[in-house]
């Protein structure tokens, strides 16, 4: 399985998400391939937003070795599960994807439990209490989407 996960410009939302996932997939043994991009390159190349790496380092993820990248069409293709971060780059990422690939794309805070947002606020413009709470809502929704995964993975029993 090889998920990515999309917010605009790959600094702060993206970047926690693929940490966060990649913690809870290492906790659980689930064998997936995890990536992240923004739908803009204003920040290709570049480190995860200080403030961003912070909050994640603060609950034992790492995210310092991650760079900035641009979602492209390729993408579309080559990964299984494309999860945006809110409404406006999931829009983004349908259209990049052409219906071929657009059922792949969904909103990451789907999977988190009812009664939560929908959405994951960019926290880029705000103080560290906003990445603190983005970070709760990726862990969420990073227990749910492995719950999913290891809904739909075969038992050893059926294999």
């Amino acid at each position: 399985m090889r998920i990515l996960f999309v917010c605009l410009g790959n600094i702060c939302r993206s970047p926690m998400a693929e940490g966060v996932f990649r913690a809870v997939a290492r906790e659980r043994g689930l064998d997936v391939d995890i990536d992240s991009a923004g739908t803009s390159a204003w920040h290709a190349g570049e480190a995860p937003d200080p403030r961003a790496q912070a909050a994640a380092a603060a609950n034992g993820v790492d995210i310092s070795a991650l760079r900035g990248r641009q979602a492209k069409a390729a993408d579309m293709e080559d990964f299984d599960l494309i999860l945006a971060m809110d409404e406006e780059n999931l829009r983004d990422l349908q259209r990049l994807a052409g219906p071929r690939n657009a059922g792949k794309v969904k909103l990451f805070l789907d999977y988190a439990p009812d009664g939560w947002e929908r959405e994951v606020p960019d926290p880029y413009y705000g103080g560290e209490a906003g990445f603190a709470h983005v970070l709760s809502l990726l862990r969420a929704a990073a227990e749910g989407l492995a719950d999913e995964l290891e809904k739909d993975a075969p038992s050893p029993a059926r294999m």
